[in-house]
Protein backbone atom coordinates (compact mmCIF):
# COMPACT_ATOMS: atom_id res chain seq x y z
CA UNK A 1 0.00 0.00 0.00
CA UNK A 2 1.47 3.24 -1.07
CA UNK A 3 1.56 6.59 0.63
CA UNK A 4 -1.14 8.00 -1.65
CA UNK A 5 -3.51 5.17 -0.79
CA UNK A 6 -2.91 5.68 2.96
CA UNK A 7 -3.70 9.40 2.66
CA UNK A 8 -6.90 8.66 0.67
CA UNK A 9 -8.00 6.09 3.30
CA UNK A 10 -7.30 8.53 6.13
CA UNK A 11 -9.27 11.28 4.32
CA UNK A 12 -12.14 8.84 3.81
CA UNK A 13 -12.18 7.92 7.53
CA UNK A 14 -12.10 11.62 8.48
CA UNK A 15 -15.01 12.35 6.17
CA UNK A 16 -16.96 9.47 7.76
CA UNK A 17 -16.19 10.86 11.24
CA UNK A 18 -17.34 14.29 10.11
CA UNK A 19 -20.61 12.85 8.75
CA UNK A 20 -21.25 10.96 11.98
CA UNK A 21 -20.46 14.07 14.06
CA UNK A 22 -22.76 16.14 11.83
CA UNK A 23 -25.59 13.58 12.24
CA UNK A 24 -25.12 13.59 16.05
CA UNK A 25 -25.18 17.40 16.10
CA UNK A 26 -28.38 17.46 14.04
CA UNK A 27 -30.04 14.99 16.43
CA UNK A 28 -28.96 17.03 19.47
CA UNK A 29 -30.43 20.19 17.93
CA UNK A 30 -33.70 18.37 17.21
CA UNK A 31 -33.80 17.10 20.81
CA UNK A 32 -33.08 20.55 22.24
CA UNK A 33 -35.98 21.91 20.20
CA UNK A 34 -38.24 19.27 21.80
CA UNK A 35 -37.18 20.11 25.38
CA UNK A 36 -39.13 23.01 26.79
CA UNK A 37 -39.46 24.37 30.34
CA UNK A 38 -42.99 23.01 30.63
CA UNK A 39 -41.82 19.52 29.64
CA UNK A 40 -38.99 19.69 32.20
CA UNK A 41 -41.46 20.74 34.91
CA UNK A 42 -43.90 18.00 33.90
CA UNK A 43 -41.13 15.36 33.94
CA UNK A 44 -39.95 16.57 37.37
CA UNK A 45 -43.47 16.36 38.80
CA UNK A 46 -43.93 12.89 37.31
CA UNK A 47 -40.64 11.71 38.83
CA UNK A 48 -41.65 13.17 42.20
CA UNK A 49 -45.01 11.37 42.06
CA UNK A 50 -43.33 8.07 41.22
CA UNK A 51 -40.86 8.51 44.08
CA UNK A 52 -43.66 9.39 46.52
CA UNK A 53 -45.72 6.39 45.43
CA UNK A 54 -42.70 4.14 45.95
CA UNK A 55 -42.14 5.47 49.46
CA UNK A 56 -45.82 5.05 50.32
CA UNK A 57 -45.66 1.47 49.06
CA UNK A 58 -42.62 0.75 51.20
CA UNK A 59 -44.01 2.32 54.37
CA UNK A 60 -47.68 1.35 54.20
CA UNK A 61 -48.02 -1.64 51.89
CA UNK A 62 -44.90 -3.83 52.18
CA UNK A 63 -45.40 -5.91 55.33
CA UNK A 64 -42.79 -5.27 57.98
CA UNK A 65 -42.64 -5.11 61.75
CA UNK A 66 -40.68 -2.77 64.01
CA UNK A 67 -41.50 -1.35 67.46
CA UNK A 68 -39.92 1.60 69.27
CA UNK A 69 -40.02 2.21 73.01
CA UNK A 70 -39.33 5.81 74.00
CA UNK A 71 -38.47 6.49 77.65
CA UNK A 72 -38.29 9.77 79.55
CA UNK A 73 -36.75 9.74 83.03
CA UNK A 74 -37.08 12.72 85.39
CA UNK A 75 -35.91 13.15 88.93
CA UNK A 76 -36.69 15.90 91.37
CA UNK A 77 -37.07 16.66 95.04
CA UNK A 78 -40.08 14.42 95.47
CA UNK A 79 -38.76 11.35 93.64
CA UNK A 80 -38.54 9.85 90.16
CA UNK A 81 -40.85 9.71 87.15
CA UNK A 82 -40.53 7.27 84.25
CA UNK A 83 -42.71 7.84 81.19
CA UNK A 84 -42.84 5.27 78.39
CA UNK A 85 -44.36 5.41 74.90
CA UNK A 86 -44.85 2.28 72.81
CA UNK A 87 -44.79 2.98 69.06
CA UNK A 88 -45.69 0.35 66.45
CA UNK A 89 -43.87 1.70 63.39
CA UNK A 90 -44.53 -1.42 61.35
CA UNK A 91 -47.12 -1.91 58.64
CA UNK A 92 -48.91 -4.72 60.46
CA UNK A 93 -50.62 -5.16 63.79
CA UNK A 94 -48.86 -6.55 66.86
CA UNK A 95 -50.74 -8.62 69.44
CA UNK A 96 -50.52 -9.89 73.02
CA UNK A 97 -48.34 -6.99 74.12
CA UNK A 98 -46.76 -7.04 77.57
CA UNK A 99 -44.44 -4.33 78.91
CA UNK A 100 -42.71 -4.43 82.32
CA UNK A 101 -41.03 -1.26 83.61
CA UNK A 102 -38.71 -1.88 86.56
CA UNK A 103 -36.80 0.68 88.63
CA UNK A 104 -33.66 -0.81 90.21
CA UNK A 105 -31.12 0.57 92.66
CA UNK A 106 -27.35 0.40 92.06
CA UNK A 107 -27.24 -3.11 93.57
CA UNK A 108 -29.90 -4.43 91.18
CA UNK A 109 -32.62 -4.58 93.83
CA UNK A 110 -36.06 -3.72 92.52
CA UNK A 111 -37.51 -0.56 94.05
CA UNK A 112 -40.74 -0.40 92.04
CA UNK A 113 -42.36 -1.81 88.91
CA UNK A 114 -45.38 -1.49 86.71
CA UNK A 115 -46.81 -3.72 83.99
CA UNK A 116 -48.82 -2.93 80.91
CA UNK A 117 -50.85 -5.39 78.82
CA UNK A 118 -52.72 -4.73 75.60
CA UNK A 119 -54.43 -7.19 73.30
CA UNK A 120 -53.36 -5.50 70.05
CA UNK A 121 -51.83 -2.33 68.63
CA UNK A 122 -52.60 -1.32 65.05
CA UNK A 123 -49.92 -0.49 62.50
CA UNK A 124 -48.38 3.00 62.58
CA UNK A 125 -49.86 3.85 65.99
CA UNK A 126 -48.42 4.58 69.39
CA UNK A 127 -49.68 4.44 72.94
CA UNK A 128 -48.69 6.23 76.13
CA UNK A 129 -50.51 7.16 79.30
CA UNK A 130 -51.00 6.41 82.97
CA UNK A 131 -50.50 2.66 82.53
CA UNK A 132 -47.05 3.27 81.01
CA UNK A 133 -45.89 5.60 83.81
CA UNK A 134 -43.94 4.75 86.91
CA UNK A 135 -43.88 7.22 89.82
CA UNK A 136 -41.41 6.55 92.63
CA UNK A 137 -41.59 8.85 95.65
CA UNK A 138 -39.36 9.00 98.66
CA UNK A 139 -36.21 7.61 97.03
CA UNK A 140 -33.02 9.64 97.00
CA UNK A 141 -32.55 11.60 93.82
CA UNK A 142 -28.74 11.79 93.93
CA UNK A 143 -27.91 8.12 93.53
CA UNK A 144 -27.45 5.88 90.49
CA UNK A 145 -30.36 3.73 89.40
CA UNK A 146 -31.33 1.56 86.45
CA UNK A 147 -34.48 1.36 84.38
CA UNK A 148 -35.26 -2.05 82.93
CA UNK A 149 -37.79 -2.43 80.13
CA UNK A 150 -39.08 -5.88 79.20
CA UNK A 151 -41.16 -6.02 76.01
CA UNK A 152 -42.99 -9.10 74.73
CA UNK A 153 -45.40 -9.27 71.81
CA UNK A 154 -46.55 -11.48 68.95
CA UNK A 155 -46.52 -10.48 65.32
CA UNK A 156 -47.38 -12.19 62.06
CA UNK A 157 -44.07 -14.06 61.80
CA UNK A 158 -43.37 -14.94 65.41
CA UNK A 159 -42.79 -13.70 68.93
CA UNK A 160 -40.48 -10.95 70.21
CA UNK A 161 -38.92 -10.88 73.70
CA UNK A 162 -36.49 -8.00 74.33
CA UNK A 163 -34.90 -6.43 77.38
CA UNK A 164 -33.27 -3.01 77.67
CA UNK A 165 -31.45 -1.57 80.69
CA UNK A 166 -30.58 2.12 81.07
CA UNK A 167 -28.46 3.57 83.86
CA UNK A 168 -29.86 6.86 85.20
CA UNK A 169 -29.16 9.29 88.00
CA UNK A 170 -26.46 11.51 86.53
CA UNK A 171 -28.93 14.07 85.16
CA UNK A 172 -32.31 15.38 86.25
CA UNK A 173 -33.81 14.38 82.89
CA UNK A 174 -32.75 11.66 80.46
CA UNK A 175 -34.38 10.22 77.35
CA UNK A 176 -33.87 6.87 75.64
CA UNK A 177 -35.22 5.36 72.45
CA UNK A 178 -35.06 1.58 72.04
CA UNK A 179 -35.94 -0.23 68.82
CA UNK A 180 -36.63 -3.82 67.93
CA UNK A 181 -35.16 -5.28 64.76
CA UNK A 182 -36.94 -4.93 61.43
CA UNK A 183 -38.73 -8.07 60.25
CA UNK A 184 -39.77 -7.95 56.58
CA UNK A 185 -42.41 -10.12 55.01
Amino acid sequence: MGLLEKVREQDYEESLDEEIAHDVLVRIEETVDLVSPTRVIFASIAALLILTASLVALVWIVPYEQVNVDIVYRQGGSGHIILVELDNRGSRMIEDIHVDIRFLDSDGIEIDRTSFDKQQLAAHTSIAGDELELLISGESVWENYSIEILLNYDYYGGKIDVRWIHDVGQWTMETFSDKTEYHFL
